[in-house]
């Protein structure tokens, strides 16, 4: 028995030198071989001389020339909105449906699922019975709940619940917590061709890895990640949630696919990516660093030469539905779009790409940039109406265009999906945009004080999980689906229909 023991130990000895050496790559590897590409130095000292010099050029010019200066600014601000406004525009008339998913024939792949969890023992029951729905051969499914270690209660949650085969990755302590360093940790163990993100509170469409197979072999190699929609399945619970819910539709139903049709790379909403595995490991998997990984990635895998699309089955997602997670949830995604600029405007040999600078400014450049703005521009209005008769015409005109814009686009995405309460939603948007300059704020100061912080959103909080049976089973994916996407296949147990057809399998 003694020698048992010895044997035990040196092979837990060899396991825990295993998973340090896996750990030390998954925190620092990107950083020590790409640096240009990784958020943990924040910002260059080129950029930095680039933005003092920028700084100090205006500050002299308003001294020196205020009028022009001025005059200069507002064009800037006047130009760059407008385009953001003209290309919300451009996206909502050449929006169509999402292709339907074809079917797959031949032989399918190992699949890899990596669902992190972290402080999601209420919800782990209802992912994993999701994961257990998707319309795939279990024989070819590598599910891996990512959990970090000392997450105790988490993993008596998802060790009741889990079957036996899916495999629990124990994420060990140590450098940034957050969702990519256990994601990048979890992919040395990937097993799969293919590999798919969830998150905790995700109703995955049963039909989605079928369509990423399809789209994968229809898409060519240089076809590196695909993309599916997302949308909440608790849309309608309140204010924050129908807001969020016009966003998410507005986000990927027209402004993703009008990117694609310029040939622009796009960057990733933060779960239902599929991605070929050997292409992810060769991008050098998620930044650790970065808090909004996703983004960072899609973009970094196209600078690299590959190419991302969509799928058209999606994902129900829980909105977030109180005010103070929404704010901190929306922090953490403003920083790291901060982050993802910074790391994606570092001067890098070869010629600028400006269909990703397009991206950049149109998605999470713009984005900041009207977080940051808005509210300070309507308090601005407020006080130029309350004191003086000359309130100048251009904010009030750029304010009711970007409403405008917006209402548009709820009527597109409306059409799309049937669903008219993104109209009631785009209605109310003068309410909801100046919450983000709260969020942005936030966002600023925490990318210099606490760059790396992830503020964890709680789940299972919404009435669709808490509340009575039919919400609950909205929750499930059951019922009508609440996503404007006529043309994701219906499957059981999420729109009713049934299943597609069985492809052949290879034998093990």
């Amino acid at each position: 028995m003694g020698g048992k023991r010895d044997d035990d130990g040196g092979q837990g000895d060899r396991r825990g030198a295993r998973s340090a050496r896996i750990l030390d790559s998954a925190i620092h590897d990107l950083a020590r071989r790409a640096p240009h590409w990784s958020a943990a130095r924040r910002i260059t000292p080129g950029q930095a001389r680039a933005l003092g010099i920028g700084a100090a050029i205006a500050a002299l010019l308003g001294v020196l020339a205020p009028l022009p200066a001025g005059a200069a600014a507002v064009f800037i601000v006047t130009l760059g909105f407008s385009s953001l406004i003209l290309f919300r525009l451009w996206a909502a008339l050449v929006a169509r449906p999402l292709p339907p998913p074809e079917p797959v024939s031949g032989d399918l792949p190992v699949y890899t699922i990596l669902a992190p969890l972290y402080r999601e023992a209420r919800v782990a029951p209802a992912l994993v019975a999701a994961l257990e729905a998707l319309d795939y051969p279990r024989a070819l499914l590598d599910v891996k709940l990512v959990v970090e270690a000392d997450d105790a209660e988490t993993l008596a949650a998802v060790r009741a619940c889990a079957p036996a085969d899916f495999e629990i990755v124990e994420t060990p302590a140590g450098g940034p917590r957050t969702k990519p360093k256990a994601l990048t940790y979890a992919l040395a163990f990937a097993r799969g061709e293919l590999l798919a993100i969830y998150d905790a509170e995700d109703r995955p469409h049963p039909a989605q890895l079928r369509a990423a197979v399809a789209a994968f072999a229809r898409g060519g190699r240089d076809l590196v990640c695909v993309q599916a929609p997302l949308a909440f399945y608790n849309a309608n619970e309140n204010f924050l949630t129908r807001s969020f819910a016009l966003e998410y539709a507005i986000h990927f139903r027209l402004v993703l696919p009008a990117l694609l049709r310029m040939g622009a790379p796009i960057p990733l909403g933060g779960t239902s990516n599929h991605f070929r595995t050997g292409a992810l490991r060769a991008a050098g998997g998620w930044d650790p660093y970065n808090v909004t990984e996703d983004a960072d990635l899609g973009l970094r895998m196209a600078a690299m030469g590959g190419r991302l699309g969509m799928i058209a089955p999606p994902t129900l997602e829980e909105a977030t539905c109180r005010l103070g997670p929404w704010i901190r949830q929306r922090s953490r995604w403003l920083k790291g779009y901060a982050q993802t600029v910074l790391v994606h405007t570092r001067a890098r040999p070869g010629r600028p790409n400006f269909r990703k600078a397009a991206t950049l400014w149109l998605t999470l450049g713009g984005a900041l940039a009207a977080a940051t703005m808005h509210g300070p521009t309507l308090i601005w209005l407020a006080a130029m109406l309350a004191w003086s008769s000359d309130a100048h015409l251009l904010a009030p005109a750029l304010l009711s265009a970007g409403y405008c814009a917006t209402l548009v686009g709820a009527l597109r995405a409306a059409s799309l999906s049937g669903d008219r309460t993104l109209i009631f939603a785009a209605l109310l948007t003068p309410f909801y945009w100046p919450l983000q300059t709260v969020a942005a704020a936030i966002a600023f100061r925490q990318l210099w004080s606490a760059p790396y912080r992830w503020e964890k959103t709680e789940h299972g909080v919404s009435r669709a999980v808490t509340g009575n049976a039919d919400t609950k089973k909205a929750a499930r994916g059951e019922g009508r689906a609440a996503f404007p996407d006529r043309s994701a296949a219906p499957a059981a147990g999420f729109a009713g229909g049934a299943p597609a057809a069985e492809p052949s399998v290879p034998k093990a």
